[in-house]
């Protein structure tokens, strides 16, 4: 092989490589422009079945907190803003008079311990987002479609009460005996 020869052959494998490159790049661009579009969608459908297991879940959770909880008041979906920040509570019920409790659901299809810690900070900060409920004794309900039982002890042992689906319906899933913590006391604000 000559020197010519060798240059050319040089030439054309830069050439080569330089197209390879290029395709290879716009090969990540349209895998980067797919994976955006397939998050997005994925997002979407986590929302959706998110909203289908709370629409699942409100008739079994309404009746609970008005019949044996005697709330007053149950609102799905509040959303509430302080200082740049939101809450947003799945469903919020409470009542005045003797009942004088406020209730805090938060629903999941499938719950897992980062919910359950979710969950306890959503109850931490419930009295600085909504101070009209201070002096009240404030529970927290996890309604789930599934939840491992290391998770729902966890749950448990957080002092929240915890619903399953049964039969079509949420029913309260504790133990006998089971003491819910009183949030708005621990929180300091009830009497």
């Amino acid at each position: 092989m000559t020197d010519q020869e060798l240059k050319k052959l040089v030439a054309d494998l830069v050439r080569a490589q330089a197209a390879t490159e290029k395709q290879i790049a716009e090969s990540h661009k349209e895998i980067a422009a797919v994976n955006k579009q397939l998050s997005k969608q994925l997002g979407e459908l986590g929302n959706k079945f998110g909203s289908f297991t709370e629409g699942m879940a409100w008739p079994s959770m309404q009746k609970l907190l008005l019949e044996k909880f005697q709330m007053d008041t149950v609102a799905p979906r509040v959303i509430k803003r302080l200082n740049g920040r939101t809450m947003e509570l799945d469903v919020l019920a409470y009542a005045n008079g003797a009942a004088n409790a406020a209730y805090i659901v938060e629903v999941k299809s499938h719950l897992r311990a980062e919910g359950v810690r979710q969950m306890q900070r959503t109850m931490q900060e419930f009295l600085d987002f909504f101070p009209e409920h201070r002096g009240k004794r404030v529970y927290g309900i996890i309604a789930a479609v599934d939840a491992p039982e290391s998770v729902k002890q966890q749950a448990l042992k957080a002092g929240l009460y915890l619903a399953r689906i049964h039969d079509g319906n949420f029913k309260l899933d504790v133990p006998a005996g089971f003491c819910a913590k009183d949030f708005g006391r621990v929180n300091g604000s009830a009497s």
